[in-house]
């Protein structure tokens, strides 16, 4: 089980390592923005260092989070989407990068969002401006063996099951796959024991966090919401799935020690249910 930097904004990368390692979690999902990991502040020796620190408190990499982009604009843009050409490629470049990233820190994959909010654009417009970003990134995944996973998300491009399926059944390459973020497809009004069996076989990485009863985007504490998260984890299991889980609790940047610990206690008896250690 992973916590997600994007927690400790109000911390440096290092200190939110450090405090992650003490509260028992055994991987990280480190933010690829500022305050964290925006690739432009980091030297090739940098990162080597970072590698060294996380192999030094063992923990493992499992997603490098490359949605944001506070460094130069916000949550969403500059998105895949964006009406002007020198925007998409602010987008593809933080992408690039990222992979490269990936790479250095033994990470399996990044996760981008899902295309951008439409503003006004068509959907066919914008699915096209997605597929042709996605291009231009593809090729360097492919060499580098990291998988992009897209993350639907509340609001965006892609949003539901539905939408993810008529995406990806036009991407040829298996270097794409989904970041499955279980409250976002609660949000939509799915179930997301539903969408996971539907969506399984393109499943990179999981996000955890709970979501209140009126299915608002707001990330709460596992066990604080709505969402059966043990049933969701339970037939992952069951499904056989392999990948990494990762707690993302960035709502909770006032109080992310607190917020990990609470959820990791949370987690911990159900992954234990499932067969699955909290490693």
């Amino acid at each position: 089980m992973a916590y997600s930097t994007n927690a400790y904004t109000g911390f440096s990368l290092n200190e939110a390592l450090d405090r992650i390692k003490n509260l028992g979690f055994r991987g990280v999902e480190i933010m690829g923005d500022r305050p964290h990991l925006y690739p432009p502040d980091f030297s090739r020796e940098e990162v080597m260092g970072l590698a060294r620190t996380i192999d030094r408190l063992g923990l493992k990499v499992t997603n490098i989070n490359s949605f944001t982009l506070f460094a130069v604009g916000d949550t969403y843009l500059p998105s895949w989407i964006e009406e002007e050409e020198s925007m998409r490629r602010i987008r593809v470049e933080h992408t690039l990068s990222c992979l490269r990233l990936a790479k250095d820190l033994n990470c399996g994959n990044i996760s981008v969002p899902p295309g951008g909010p439409l503003r006004g654009m068509s959907r066919t417009r914008a699915m096209r401006l997605f597929h042709e970003g996605l291009e231009k990134v593809i090729p360097l995944a492919e060499e580098l063996g990291i998988k992009i996973l897209v993350e639907p998300e509340p609001g965006l491009l892609l949003e539901r099951t539905r939408e993810f399926k008529e995406f990806i059944s036009s991407v040829s390459s298996a270097a794409v796959g989904l970041n499955f973020d279980v409250g976002h497809f609660f949000c939509v009004g799915e179930d997301p024991v539903s969408a996971m069996g539907e969506l399984f076989q393109w499943m990179g990485h999981v996000h955890l966090e709970d979501i209140g009863p009126d299915r608002r985007h707001f990330h709460m504490i596992p066990g604080e919401g709505s969402l059966n998260l043990r049933r969701f984890i339970l037939e992952a299991a069951r499904m056989g799935y392999k990948g990494d889980m990762s707690l993302e609790l960035y709502t909770y940047s006032h109080m992310p020690d607190e917020a990990g610990k609470k959820g990791l206690s949370f987690l911990i008896p159900i992954l234990e249910e499932a067969g699955w250690s909290q490693g």
